[in-house]
């Protein structure tokens, strides 16, 4: 496969000598410079991952710790409190030029009948499945266990490629008593220490040599599912949603907030579509002496919006539209996610749709569609969420740059840049194009990017957004001129 051709096909950011020859000699050639650079990037984007790592453990090992450790991150959710994380969590690593993925699964402890430890245990067989290798984490300094046993019991079944990490082997002169876990059958144990980074490098060069001899490569986009996250404050109905989509009682519901601690991501198909549910934890206001976990939930909710394609905003139509609302909404923004409004408990509403969509409408400027739903009656759930799929497949449009700089040149010649009163010097659009999808970014290059004002900027992102059909997206536009 030419990647090269590929990447100047999907993307049309590179000029042929006709596009830019409209243009002063000198502005043409720091502008073609400027997008072989996009160019080169879009190439490194497309570097393969060589595989993925399961991270398993009895609860409390330090699995998150580790994980966070070896992807340089605080991704995962660390606390001294045992269980903390529930579901599995995909991250990002990279060691000497490789990239791979790291799954971060919830403590197995086959002693806890629970639901929640099922579910748990259901979601760590499905990571190790899916793995290319598992570290079995286990307590360097609390020595071999039964569950250690159990675990080890359990990864024979799978005839999984293991390796075994002894970790808070906080002292270097304490190694040594790693090898009681030898005892295992896992081979020699790999002592470590996640909290101080000991000997993490060396098992970043064994992982990385396990996964160029086993792994499976696989690209950022060969996932075609789409992620949608469902995001509000405490309490609107977030697990109920969820719940409804799926069909079934996969999350947890009370009525008492904030019962979701953690993102749970659950992968479906709907109508010939895959998508992947996040169920997030609620987002309210930062408040002093808030409980750690409640601190660590709203990072995972998010952490969610970055990795998610679309959000539903899920607002609570008994209550109406709240500063809380729109301030997660701007979030959402801010993290690049699209966002689609759900209405819920719309069978008990005492509000005004039309005074809901106007106040939405003037206060957010992705200009989100707003649907009303109730989940507890299965009202509007599937247009809810055909609605998002819809907004996924907008914010993955690709406007030629043909179409963008007729656009730019129209807007141009209707309302011409900005004349700075004291230089004397209007803004001049250049030349544009598109250098990103999901969400649309654009790179406009300007004569100079000092005198481009907020009217006029928010003037361009209207007249884009109404133009290609961009409601509910995130716009991201970049200006540029030569330094």
């Amino acid at each position: 496969m030419d990647i090269d051709h590929d990447i100047e096909e999907d993307l049309d950011i590179l000029p042929s000598g006709a596009d830019l020859a409209y243009l002063d000699e000198d502005d043409a050639e720091w502008i073609a410079a400027e997008l072989a650079e996009v160019e080169d990037q879009q190439l490194e984007a497309r570097r393969p991952f060589i595989g993925r790592v399961a991270v398993i453990g009895y609860p409390n090992v330090g699995k998150s710790t580790l994980v966070n450790r070896l992807s340089g991150t605080r991704i995962a959710i660390t606390h001294e409190t045992a269980g903390v994380t529930r579901d599995r969590k995909e991250i990002e690593c990279e060691w000497n030029g490789h990239q791979f993925i790291l799954v971060d699964t919830g403590g197995v402890d086959h002693g806890d009948r629970s639901s929640m430890s099922k579910e748990i245990r259901s979601q760590v067989k499905s990571a190790i499945s899916e793995c290319d290798l598992v570290l079995l984490v286990v307590d360097g300094q609390m020595g071999v266990s039964a569950a250690d046993h159990e675990l080890t019991d359990l990864l024979r079944s799978t005839r999984a490629r293991v390796r075994l990490v002894a970790n808070k082997v906080d002292n270097p002169n304490n190694e040594n008593e790693a090898a009681e876990f030898f005892e295992l059958g896992l081979g020699m144990p790999i002592p470590v220490s996640a909290h101080h980074g000991n000997n993490t490098g060396d098992l970043l060069d064994i992982v990385v040599e396990e996964l160029e001899e086993v792994g499976t490569p696989f690209n950022r986009d060969d996932d075609k599912a789409i992620r949608i996250a469902i995001v509000g404050r405490p309490n609107v109905g977030k697990s109920t949603l969820a719940n409804a989509i799926l069909g079934h009682g996969r999350h947890i519901v009370a009525d008492m907030p904030g019962t979701t601690r953690d993102s749970v991501d659950t992968r479906f198909d709907f109508e010939d579509r895959e998508i992947i549910l996040v169920d997030t934890a609620g987002l309210r206001r930062r408040r002093s002496g808030q409980d750690p976990l409640d601190y660590y939930s709203e990072v995972r909710a998010l952490q969610a919006a970055d990795r998610a394609d679309v959000a539903i905003l899920l607002v609570d139509a008994s209550m109406g539209v709240r500063e809380n609302d729109l301030a997660v909404a701007d979030a959402m923004r801010e993290r690049d996610c699209c966002v689609i409004v759900g209405l819920s408990k719309w069978d008990i509403n005492e509000v005004d749709l039309f005074d809901v969509t106007e106040t939405i409408a003037q206060k957010l400027r992705q200009r989100p569609e707003v649907v009303t739903t109730s989940s507890t009656e299965n009202r509007n759930v599937q247009k809810l969420l055909r609605k998002a799929i819809e907004l996924h497949d907008k914010a993955a449009k690709k406007v030629s740059t043909g179409e963008f700089n007729r656009l730019l040149r129209e807007l141009k010649e209707r309302n011409p840049g900005p004349l700075d009163k004291r230089s004397r010097r209007r803004l001049n659009i250049l030349y544009g194009t598109q250098v990103q999808t999901g969400p649309p970014k654009f790179r406009v290059y300007v004569n100079a990017k000092e005198l481009m004002t907020r009217p006029y900027g928010f003037f361009l992102e209207n007249q884009i957004r109404a133009k290609f059909g961009f409601e509910g997206c995130p716009l991201i536009i970049e200006y540029r001129s030569r330094a």
